[in-house]
Parts: structure tokens; sequence; C-alpha cells
């Protein structure tokens, strides 16, 4: 084992919509970057990205790993040499699974392996991507904000989809091998709201395939939903501080900008920034519940979204504002950055 390159992180996932934003940002901020792609044809998905992001060139800073959450191939090498690791790859599906293994192995094991490898090659921290989803669900109905201290409550008899199973189950599975088996190794965890923010490429989140469907009039109707935003490039300047300030070593980060939105709220907001001709198009009307519950029986998309319904999860960045100095952009610029990236690409599904 070689003592690790000051300058030198791993990103897993560095095609992704957050993946590609965690590589500009180190890029930015002088580090080289090696990142994992599933596949060599990949690197030009990447190079694409950072290319729309502003960086055309970036030359020897810039290098490629092959390695899969689902195998160990590929991951000694990703790691060797590296002084940090922003663990971003994670299974996520644009509906959910029949299976919930089908995302719970990936994530908790992909989680594992990266950990595992990165131990033994001598890395100093990682910062894992994990989810507000993590946090906030299984919980009886509660006006106050969810902060680090709590967990998804997996067992609490409520409805809790594959997804978010799986961002519990890899959370408390990484944080226990640390505890265990970790040795030096430290550990933070980035936990975000939905993500938004300039779109790089056509890998995107469900947050934003929304605001596509919402720009698109491709949604006559809106459910009675709730939700965090928070934009990609914030969520990527969180990982940063909880790489590299020595207050994050150990600690979980919550990552939201100001109140959570309705969609009919993210509805008006577009409608109203693309102006009358081509706000016309963007419905803000809600769709009666009874109207969802009949749907049900015919579509597992609905029938996921049903328990979300009318359902208010608060959350607080007090932490990393506090701890980190972290400081968001406001939600509404969010929501106007991801409107305003979105008409060149079109989302590549899982």
């Amino acid at each position: 084992m070689t003592d690790p390159n000051p300058d030198l992180v791993l990103v897993t996932g560095g095609s992704g919509f957050l993946g590609a934003h965690c590589v500009l940002a180190l890029l930015n901020a002088g580090y080289r970057v090696r990142t994992t792609i599933r596949s060599p044809a990949r690197a030009a998905d990447v190079r694409a990205q950072l290319a729309a992001g502003g960086v055309d060139d970036p030359g020897d800073r810039l290098e490629f790993a092959i390695a899969d959450l689902t195998a160990d191939d590929g991951w000694v090498d990703a790691v060797a040499g590296c002084r940090f690791v922003l663990h971003v790859a994670s299974p996520f599906p644009s509906r959910q699974p029949k299976d919930p293994d089908e995302l719970i192995v990936p994530a908790r094991d992909g989680a594992l392996r990266v950990l595992r490898a990165a131990r033994d090659a001598g890395v100093e921290r990682v910062v894992l991507t994990s989810s507000f989803a993590a946090i906030g669900y299984g919980h009886a109905p509660t006006d106050r904000p969810f902060t680090e201290e709590d967990w998804t409550e997996l067992d609490s008899g409520r409805r809790i989809s594959p997804y978010v199973r799986s961002k519990t189950i890899a959370e408390r599975a990484a944080w226990r091998f640390v505890h265990d088996e970790g040795g030096a190794l430290q550990l933070a965890t980035v936990n975000p709201v939905g993500i938004l923010g300039p779109v790089l490429g056509p890998d995107v989140s469900a947050s934003v395939e929304l605001v596509r469907l919402l720009k698109e009039g491709r949604l006559p109707r809106l459910p009675d939903v709730r939700f965090g935003i928070v934009d990609v490039r914030d969520v990527a300047a969180l990982h940063l501080l909880a790489m590299t300030r020595s207050e994050a070593a150990g600690q979980r980060f919550l990552a939201i900008a100001g109140e959570v939105m309705s969609a009919q709220e993210v509805a008006l907001l577009i409608r109203g920034h693309l102006g009358e001709a081509a706000g016309r198009r963007v419905s803000t009307k809600l769709m009666a519940p009874w109207m969802l519950k009949a749907a049900a029986p015919f579509s597992r998309r609905v029938r996921d979204s049903l328990p979300d319904l009318g359902t208010v999860r608060r959350a607080s960045a007090q932490k990393a504002i506090s701890v980190l100095g972290w400081s968001p952009r406001s939600r509404e610029e969010a929501v106007i950055a991801t409107v305003d990236t979105l008409p060149t690409y079109h989302p590549r599904r899982p």
C-alpha cells in the first residue's frame, strides 16, 4: 500500500447527475479526480457533462476506473492512491421494483465494497451519499422538522418503498462497518432531499424528471404531494465540506433549502418563469384523491405515491449550516436552474 495522494479523490458514479457535479466541483477546487464508470463508453458522457459545466479539458487531472457496485472487480484499482472517496453511485430507478432486493442488495453491498476497499487502501475519509429517505419515513405524523438524529423506521408497520428501504439499510450498514471493521477510516454522510439544479447530461434525478413532465405539460393534474428541494451544486459543495472539515468525521448532514414545496407550488413557479405563452401548458390543477385511489390498482407508480398524499415531512439543514458553514441557494433558484437547462437533454432511463 502506498501513501495516498493528498490531491486525488475517487468519485463513484461520475456519469450520474450528482456524480458529475461532484467531479466538476472537485476539479474547480484544484483536486485530481478519478471516477468510476460501468463501461469505458461512459467516459465520453462524463467529459461531455464537464464541458457543459464549464470544464472543457481537465487534462491529466481526470482519470477513469471501471467498477460496478454489484461486483468486487475493479475496486482495489479504483481506490488506489486516493486520500478521499465520495461514494455517490447508488441505484435509483424510474419506478419501484416488485422485488425490494433489486435495490437493497446493490445499494448495501456496493457501499460495503467501497468502504472495504477504501479501508484497505488507507483512504482517510469516505463521504457517502445517503438520502432524506434514510431519515424521515415510517414515523407517525409530526410537525417538527426531521434532523440527523432521526432514522427511518423500517418496522413501524407503515408502507415503506423499496428505494427508502435501500437507502436506510445501506447507510446503517456503512456506519456499522466503520464502527466494527473500519480501523482508521472515517465516514461522513450527506442526506439530501429532492435534488434539482443545472442538468448537464442525460442521467437525471427523479426530481428533475418531475420538473420535465411539468414543463412539457405532461401532468394535466397534480398529486397533493410536498417535498424538500436542494440544488445539486450545493449538494456537491456539501460533499466537499464533509470531505475536508475535521468536524464532519462521524457525522450525518441533511441537505435542504428552506421549507418543503408542494407540486402545485413548483408548477406555479415554472409557469410564471416560462411566461404566458410557454407557461400555458403547465397545469396547476390538483388531482382529487379519489382519482388516484381509483387508478392505484392499475399503476404501481400511483400505488407507491398514495402514502405520501397530503403528508408534510419537514427537515432542517441547521447542522450543515452551523457546523460546516454550508450556504445553499434558494429552492426557487434550484427549480429555475432545472427548467432553464432541460431543453437540450432527454433523460436516460436506468
